[in-house]
């Protein structure tokens, strides 16, 4: 940066990249996330960014979607009257617009910013109703009760932690009452999420985990749908200084998407050996 007070901090970022190798399965430069890493590095007090060229947008809340109106008439029917079901991706401008209003106004957590890769899906039933919305985005950065299952040591969770996600919402809009279409629809986007992943990113995934609040969910739909309970966090955050938690517990529960999904990711069967798991 001294080197060259020119630099604005798109061009920073992208001459990182490069200098890194820091790109996508598809040869593509991963500027969001170094912009995201140099952000906090500035905010540590470890380096000096260029000032900004324009006003940052406003954090994503309530009042940077655009909430809209959608028709809440209950939807009570038997799972066999709404199949076969529609997912789709939501890409579209319009498609966009709904999911995030949908999810701002209807999940406990609101729609968030998700970094880095990541599928939104958008389930509809047989006669063209929405149903619920979906997120998988990035894995937690280290998660103890999945590192066991995995066999993970630090250098293998580094190198292949891309080759999982998380599922971080999971939408089934109030007004829909129909018994086992959460299960479902975790079955329906479980087989398909490997694809949809490779044909966007260029490269595979074989596990997928999701953190469900205790107190709040009891992770039912997870169990009905053939995840794996492998234990549960301390309640503390990426930046607790406490020993005690902070955060609220949360299950964890993981899906192997391949047979021998330990030794894709590089890890350990129980035993130490690099080995065979199972896969629902």
């Amino acid at each position: 940066m001294v080197e060259h007070p020119d630099w604005h901090r798109s061009r920073l970022s992208q001459e990182l990249c490069e200098l890194w190798g820091w790109k996508s399965a598809i040869g593509q430069p991963k500027d969001i996330s170094c912009r995201d890493l140099l952000r906090a590095l500035e905010a540590a007090g470890r380096i000096k960014l260029p000032p900004r060229q324009r006003t940052p947008r406003k954090t994503v809340d309530g009042a940077g979607i655009q909430l809209s109106m959608h028709d809440t008439s209950p939807i009570e029917k038997s799972l066999k009257e709404v199949l076969p079901l529609t997912v789709r991706i939501a890409a579209s401008k319009t498609e966009m617009a709904e999911y995030k209003s949908l999810v701002e106004q209807y999940h406990y957590l609101g729609y968030g910013r998700s970094v880095g890769e990541c599928m939104r899906y958008m389930v509809y039933g047989r006669d063209g109703a929405i149903l619920a919305c979906l997120l998988y985005g990035s894995s937690a950065w280290r998660c103890a009760p999945r590192d066991r299952f995995i066999g993970w040591g630090d250098a293998s969770r580094g190198a292949n932690l891309p080759n999982t996600t998380n599922n971080t919402r999971f939408l089934i809009l109030p007004w829909v009452r129909i018994p086992h279409l959460a299960s479902h629809i975790l079955s329906v986007i479980s087989r398909r999420i490997a694809r949809d992943w490779e044909t966007k990113y260029g490269h595979p995934l074989y596990l997928l985990e999701t953190f469900v609040e205790r107190g709040r969910f009891r992770g039912t739909c997870y169990k009905a749908a053939n995840w794996e309970h492998v234990g549960e966090t301390t309640g503390r955050g990426r930046n607790s200084r406490s020993a005690v938690g902070e955060l609220p517990v949360k299950d964890v529960y993981v899906y192997p998407l391949h047979r021998r999904f330990r030794e894709k990711l590089g890890g350990r069967a129980p035993g130490g050996q690099s080995g065979v798991g199972t896969c629902h």
